[in-house]
């Protein structure tokens, strides 16, 4: 989709600036800046909108399994900067070129026979049409032994939780990978705490987390924001801080953080090593304005943390 942006209330109008938006393509945009091969699937309408981004995802060398739809509109968002502290996203997706993505569209997209398949629980959200692809993708990745990772990406203002929750939690178990926020573990594991109320969070995080390993989750990636990021698996667990950094627009931070991890597994990189570059990518994300357009190249990941706050390279 879209994203068109404001500075401020939208109510009060102003002028609006347009990107290329969708947790997908922000991780798609990460990975590729990393050196690795990336293909995103899916489809947009024969409007200015999907050309402005299949140029955008092409310019960053990402190769587009791409259905052009005439018959349907480029989903679209708005996003307003109410406040220093509060963005609001306003969608207008439904009926789509993107919520009609088919089982069709999955087979093309896993033809070329990837190692990983990225998938969100935004897609299933869109339409029954795409909570079909989304489980068919899903089911033939794991089949085939395509690395699937799942990142939950709940958003309120499509679903509600208890329709997410009827939808991911049967998916969850094709992951390999699984990673949510920690307010969204609960809508992919099931575990028994009794007196939970009583509980710790990290209690509360290391049972649910137990669950999803039990289901055969290989990995469940716990993001945290500001407060770092963890990793549940059969041979413990492992944190890792944020990287600090001065924010200044937290939208796609944590796809920045999974496109961190995946390019660190993908070039054999142990749970640390994984965590680390997550972290990096992720302090880049926020620390720059955009989506995606602040992510860093290969050969700048370590700008953040060999220098000192403030600094000027020359």
């Amino acid at each position: 989709m879209v994203s068109l942006r404001s500075a401020g209330p939208l109510s009060a109008g102003g002028s609006l600036a347009m990107h290329v938006a969708g947790a997908e393509s922000n991780v798609a945009v990460g990975v590729a800046r990393l050196g690795h091969t990336v293909t995103w699937a899916g489809a947009v309408g024969a409007d200015p909108h999907g050309e402005f981004i299949l140029r955008q995802l092409r310019s960053e060398g990402i190769g587009t399994q791409c259905r052009v739809d005439p018959s349907r509109s480029t989903g679209v968002m708005f996003l307003e900067q109410r406040t220093a502290d509060v963005t609001r996203a306003f969608y207008y997706r439904a009926g789509s070129a993107g919520s009609t993505v088919s089982r069709d569209d999955v087979d093309s997209a896993l033809a070329a026979g990837p190692r990983v398949l990225h998938l969100t629980g935004i897609t299933p959200a869109l339409s029954p049409e795409a909570r079909k692809a989304f489980e068919y993708a899903a089911e033939c990745a794991a089949a085939d032994g395509v690395l699937v990772s799942l990142d939950v990406n709940y958003r309120s203002r499509l679903w509600t939780r208890d329709e997410a929750r009827a939808v991911l939690g049967p998916i969850a178990r094709h992951a390999d990978i699984l990673i949510a926020s920690d307010d969204e573990l609960d809508l992919v594991a099931s575990a028994a705490l009794s007196g939970s109320d009583s509980l710790g969070y990290d209690d509360a995080e290391t049972a649910l987390a137990a669950s999803l390993l039990e289901q055969g989750v290989g990995e469940v990636v716990v993001k945290r924001g500001s407060a770092g990021a963890g990793v549940h698996t059969a041979s413990g667990r492992f944190e890792a801080p944020a990287v600090a950094v001065t924010s200044i627009d937290t939208v796609g931070a944590g796809d920045a953080f999974t496109a961190g991890y995946l390019s660190a597994l993908l070039d054999g990189e142990d749970v640390a090593g994984r965590l680390q570059r997550g972290a990096v990518m992720g302090a880049f994300a926020v620390s720059t304005a955009g989506d995606w357009e602040g992510l860093p190249s290969r050969a700048e990941l370590a700008m953040l943390g060999a220098t000192a706050s403030g600094t000027t390279q020359r």
